[in-house]
């Protein structure tokens, strides 16, 4: 094993940052393109986790990483470099038995929902977004609009078209829960209202774990709302810290600073329960480790789960040659974070349903059990406190 590669933690840690190179096509199987959230990836299973990769960008085409098959069929992790060093053993989700279906009123369930990871079911409610029509409000990373345009989903999904596939993908495919995200129409709910609604449909459908994402709302009364209507979890993603950057990357979103997410946090916190709300963080695209560290313990004490993923630059955005952060960046923010996220006994684990819960877009989950294990074992230093960089390079 290349020394550098300490475990698969720190392999995947790499791989979410500098992408993986597939050769061959049947390598590619389930994958994300385009569309909201993090994109051109795909699902890859290593010793046994399974995450989402970059495979469709600029990086990941220079990547060192590259996957193998050996004589037996094994398929293995190679870096290159002075010379090609075997690491771990990979596998691929399989394209799910419910993309072959259609609605009743005739769409492909896959342009309803995916799959992302191995077990979770994801879809954007609303494939439009006030933001991402405007230049000067859009968010500079967002891709929501390639998908539609590319005629691989809808524009706004029905609660019922929701609720049936949400019903086939957990009896054909074992989906164990579903994210919904929007984009944000023009009304003060932000996204509540559809979220409610098609929530009602598939909790009448399916018993699935859900989790809802839109920007706050206006009227704070939503959130009991969303979770009457059966909303396990809320995930409102925040994504820059610093005002000025938040102002030159989402402009639109720049409106609600960082102390207005906050008061939002509060309160919707105060209905879903401590842990049962989640932001997602953006690292590497400017905002420095010490201030996402800071924010973060911040929102832990809130009752947030601070979800922090690597930047990944999506071709076709104004973002897509901006660099991903590097592995020691990450590790620096990871680490200590996990670790405090394991002290506090608010992991990925307590959450209901979610980016969190899935963990598949960051190694964050990985930190949090790598302190369990460290803990048990009495071989790791864990002292209760806030947040730092002491040994945050480790």
């Amino acid at each position: 094993m290349n020394p550098a590669i300490e475990s698969p933690r720190r392999l995947i840690t790499e791989l979410q940052t500098r992408g993986l190179r597939l050769t061959r096509p049947d390598q590619r199987h389930v994958a994300r393109r385009g569309g909201a959230g993090p994109s051109d990836h795909q699902a890859v299973t290593i010793d046994g986790t399974t995450v989402m990769v970059p495979i469709y960008t600029e990086a990941a085409w220079q990547s060192p990483f590259e996957v193998a098959s050996l004589s037996d069929g094994e398929q293995i992790v190679w870096k290159s470099g002075d010379q090609r060093i075997p690491l771990h053993n990979v596998s691929f989700a399989r394209e799910p038995a419910f993309y072959s279906g259609q609605t009743t009123d005739g769409v492909p369930y896959s342009h309803i929902a995916t799959l992302h990871s191995k077990d979770v079911l994801a879809t954007t409610v609303l494939q439009t977004c006030i933001r991402y029509e405007s230049r000067k409000k859009a968010c500079k990373f967002c891709s929501i609009g390639q998908s539609l345009r590319a005629g691989r989903t809808i524009a706004e999904k029905t609660p019922a078209q929701l609720a049936e596939v949400a019903k086939a993908a957990v009896e054909l495919d074992g989906v164990t829960q579903m994210i919904m995200t929007t984009g944000t129409p023009a009304t003060p709910d932000r996204g509540a209202r559809v979220l409610a609604d098609s929530a009602r449909a598939i909790k009448a459908a399916v018993d699935i774990p859900i989790q809802g994402q839109c920007e706050p709302p206006k009227d704070p009364g939503w959130y009991q709302v969303m979770k009457d209507a059966g909303i396990d979890s809320l995930g409102m993603h925040i994504e820059v810290l610093s005002q000025a950057l938040r102002e030159e990357i989402l402009p639109g979103k720049a409106e609600d600073t960082l102390e207005d997410y906050i008061e939002a946090f509060k309160q919707a916190v105060a209905v879903f329960g401590r842990g049962q709300v989640s932001t997602y963080i953006l690292a590497g695209l400017g905002d420095s480790r010490e201030l996402i560290l800071e924010v973060s313990e911040r929102l832990i004490e809130i009752g947030v789960y601070p979800f922090v993923v690597p930047f990944v630059p999506i071709r076709g955005t104004p973002l897509e040659d901006h660099p991903s952060p590097t592995p020691e960046f990450m590790e620096g923010i990871l680490k200590p974070l996990g670790k405090r996220l394991f002290e506090t006994g608010m992991t990925a684990d307590t959450g209901k349903a979610g980016c969190s819960k899935c963990g598949a877009c960051s190694t964050l989950s990985e930190y949090e059990k790598a302190a369990a294990t460290e803990s048990a074992s009495g071989t790791g230093r864990f002292e209760t406190g806030p947040l730092t960089l002491s040994g945050a390079c480790g």
